[in-house]
């Protein structure tokens, strides 16, 4: 049965939709301006993911994604600040300026990544949720994966493994159509992608990934068996990336209906307007919530720009947990 969501939880949901969106557009503004270097992959059109999963979990639960985690990372608690200052990679970014636009980290908000390999995440996230059974807590691991992964060896042995153990993992596939530029039809018979769990017995469904509302039902049903020690979960969440894969992708491989369609499902626009005309939220106070965005997005960026770069002798720190590594030679 659907939950019936709250003023409050509308609410939370517009500021941090408007909050990824605003974040990841002004990163596609200074990644033209050179301002940010290397792979860029923006998260606008997938923001109701993000605010669905956000409000079905708890704080100690983990996430983990791929390359895609600007907006992941910001949700789960990693300040607009400190992920500005990754990409531009200054020494105050979440991952001290080392990590970029693919690596973003968050130990304290229970985010582990932002990974570069295609569905190495994938194996990772059932790690942590092994390390959360073995200590013997209520928490739940959230693994977030692209279609393309869907496509890696790494899912079968984790999928395997996982419902083996009963591992407290929900695998989420944040499917937005196209591997890079490859459409799913073009690289796999089976177009419905949650089906690959019952090769496993894996409970699975497929997940309106434009509604937070669903969003939130369906990871709120998946979190619960885990907690529960019902083991893993696939969601397939269907959603749309309105941006190339990247920033240097010049998306051919798609019509400009095609994408004009899915806007006009918007989760932003939709949130607006039940804010507007269920809750009866003024204008005024929505233009609130607009300004606090922008100010938060415009400070990010002067924080950037103002950060120091990182020391030299940061350069082989942070790569081995033992301090006295016999094999780095300074």
């Amino acid at each position: 049965m659907a939950t019936k969501f709250s003023k409050e939880t509308y609410l939370y949901w517009y500021e941090l939709m408007l909050l990824l969106r605003k974040f990841e557009e002004k990163t596609g503004q200074l990644y033209g301006m050179q301002k940010i270097r290397g792979f860029c992959h923006l998260y606008i059109g997938q923001e109701a993911v993000a605010a669905g999963c956000m409000t079905a979990t708890n704080p100690d639960d983990k996430f983990i994604t791929a390359y895609r985690c600007h907006a992941l990372g910001i949700a789960k608690g990693i300040s607009a600040k400190a992920s500005m200052a990754e990409l531009y990679g200054k020494a105050t970014g979440c991952s001290k300026g080392k990590g970029g636009s693919m690596h973003f980290f968050g130990l304290k908000e229970n985010f582990f990544g932002g990974h570069g390999i295609v569905g190495a995440q994938i194996g990772t996230g059932a790690g942590l949720a092994f390390a959360e059974k073995y200590r013997g807590t209520d928490n739940v691991t959230l693994c977030f994966f692209g279609d393309g992964a869907a496509r890696q060896g790494m899912l079968h042995e984790t999928f395997n493994m996982a419902m083996l153990w009963d591992l407290p993992v929900v695998f989420i596939c944040e499917n937005n159509h196209y591997a890079m530029g490859t459409s799913v039809a073009r690289t796999s018979k089976t177009l419905d992608i949650y089906k690959m769990g019952d090769a496993y017995e894996m409970p699975a469904d497929t997940v309106d990934g434009m509604s937070p509302e669903d969003v939130h039902n369906a990871v709120m049903r998946a979190a619960t068996r885990a907690r529960e020690k019902g083991g893993p979960t696939l969601l397939e969440i269907k959603t749309y990336r309105y941006k190339g894969h990247s920033m240097s992708d010049p998306q051919k491989y798609r019509t400009k209906e095609e994408l004009e369609e899915y806007k006009e499902k918007d989760p932003i626009e939709h949130v607006l307007k039940v804010l507007q005309n269920d809750f009866k939220v003024s204008d005024a106070d929505i233009e609130a919530i607009n300004d606090r965005v922008k100010a938060e997005v415009e400070e990010s960026v002067q924080f950037a720009e103002e950060s120091p770069w990182p020391d030299d002798n940061e350069l082989l720190k942070d790569v081995y947990v033992q301090e006295d590594y016999p094999y780095i030679v300074d």
